[in-house]
């Protein structure tokens, strides 16, 4: 008897399907990145795909597959990059892996506020430029955290552990999210605003929200121009979600003290504009890669391959429907 297939789309999550050799057949992508026509060559005949968030995993790939595809595990939090309608249509199980990178970003968040405010980027770029001669009592003067005011917008798991963290230096902290938590607004002495009054208020905007098509561009030129002219905008959540041409204009004509990134709208080309800007942090979507996030989210995205080809519920379904309909 054949053993079912399995497709893998990147070499780096190949050692953590080792342990499954025996069950099953495995392909892992020998490369750091896989073209359209690979991935759809690679996919037939596959019971079950792992993916990550920069390939699109949409019908013509489901179909691509065939019928016998069972599952879609995606090495990430988000899903954005999956047809989740496409795949639940298909019977098609779609997963995730939320929770286990959760204070790596939230540390990514608190890392960006404490290097535009203590200007530690342009204290590098300085010492590497061979331009620092001396100590001077005004040199790169910064700002200290100390009663801030962060508004972060999007109360998940990261949302919550970043207002932790920042309690914990401080910082007062607002926020908006869909639904309130008096709870938490209670143990953790934060304050729920509405989104506009979040903008006015906040010396940092953290954004901690899924894309999704009504969190696309949230942040253009009218909220950008709400928020002070000494504000920081940190993204660790996803690029589109922050209007970028809009927040270039932003930077450059100061309507806002600068901003954290670390997801860019297209992520294969940032713009050399905003590579230029002094007033910017940025970093290469890298918010969750600690040694401990990275080997977790492997080691669920593989249980969540296991769990619905074996025909037991995964713990990070997404389209539970899918599910349903099976034991119906």
């Amino acid at each position: 008897m054949e053993k079912p297939k399995i497709f893998v789309t990147h070499v780096f999550l190949g050692k953590f399907v080792e342990r499954l050799r025996d069950k099953y057949d495995i392909t892992v992508w020998p490369k750091r990145e896989i073209g359209r026509q690979q991935l759809l060559d690679g996919v037939v005949g596959a019971t079950g795909i792992i993916s990550l968030l920069t390939e699109k995993m949409d019908g013509e790939v489901m179909d691509a597959a065939g019928s016998q595809l069972k599952v879609i595990s995606n090495y990430a939090v988000g899903f954005d990059n999956i047809d989740v309608s496409a795949a639940t249509k298909r019977g098609i199980c779609v997963t995730n892996t939320p929770g286990v990178l959760t204070e790596s970003v939230a540390e990514e968040v608190i890392g960006f506020i404490l290097a535009l405010y203590r200007r530690i980027a342009e204290g590098d770029r300085l010492i590497r430029s061979g331009k620092y001669k001396r100590w001077e009592p005004d040199l790169l003067l910064g700002t200290s955290v100390k009663g801030k005011i962060v508004g972060i917008v999007g109360l998940g798991r990261i949302g919550r552990w970043t207002a932790r963290m920042a309690r914990a230096l401080e910082m007062k902290v607002i926020y908006f999210n869909r639904h309130r938590d008096e709870e938490f607004e209670e143990e953790y002495s934060v304050t729920y605003h509405t989104f506009d009054h979040l903008l006015e208020m906040a010396d940092v905007v953290s954004l901690s929200v899924p894309l999704t098509p009504e969190t696309r561009h949230m942040i253009g030129e009218r909220e950008l121009k709400l928020m002070k002219p000494t504000s920081l905008l940190i993204n660790t959540s996803r690029g589109p979600i922050v209007d970028q041409e809009v927040l270039i204009k932003a930077l450059k004509e100061k309507w806002i003290a600068g901003a954290g990134l670390d997801v860019f709208e297209d992520e294969t080309h940032v713009p050399d504009e905003l590579i230029a800007l002094p007033n910017t942090v940025l970093t290469p979507h890298t918010a969750s890669a600690t040694i401990e996030a990275r080997t977790a989210m492997a080691r669920i995205v593989v249980d969540n391959l296991a769990d619905a080809i074996e025909e037991r519920q995964p713990s990070c379904l997404v389209n539970l429907d899918v599910w349903k309909q099976k034991i119906d």
